[in-house]
């Protein structure tokens, strides 16, 4: 029987409720004990505005290295229920605040459009706060019809004001 092998998968993680440092940080702990899934880098922790500019406290963000033996739906499954257990709630609407926010950047070389699931994520070329932190700890990675994430950030380091806190 042959066994799955490890892919990299690129995670997102970002909070602006209930102590986001703390949220960011529990979130990292909990993608890193994910089944057939291991935690490999993290990037430094950045605050930034919210996206659509709404009255709203301003996040934490970090992005994550994973490698992993799921499929990428289930992948997508298991760091749903993550964040549905530290609170998240998906009824507010899409730039609302949030407990905690994992978004399934990339899966190796995936590329997938399903109704539960797009990869690589819709819009990570134009969002500085998922690709400065991802430059810091995968600079050479190749986002699937996109360029390398180093190039892609390289376009956004002068957008929305973004802080590196450690």
């Amino acid at each position: 029987m042959k066994r799955p092998h490890w892919r990299p998968a690129y995670v997102g993680v970002g909070s602006n409720l209930d102590d986001p440092l703390a949220q960011v940080e529990a979130g990292i702990d909990a993608a890193g004990a994910i089944e057939k899934t291991r935690l490999v880098l993290q990037s430094s922790r950045y605050r930034s505005a919210p996206l659509d500019g709404a009255e709203q406290p301003d996040f934490i963000n970090a992005v994550i290295a994973l490698v992993t033996r799921l499929p990428a739906e289930e992948l997508l499954r298991k760091i749903r229920a993550i964040e549905d257990a530290r609170g998240r709630d998906r009824r507010s609407g899409r730039w609302s605040a949030r407990t905690l926010d994992l978004d399934l950047l990339a899966l190796s070389d995936e590329v997938i459009d399903s109704e539960t699931l797009t990869l690589p994520h819709p819009g990570i070329a134009e969002r500085n706060f998922v690709l400065l932190p991802w430059k810091e700890i995968a600079p050479h990675y190749e986002v699937p019809g996109l360029g390398s994430v180093a190039e892609l950030a390289r376009r956004l380091e002068t957008a929305l004001p973004i802080e590196r806190l450690a």
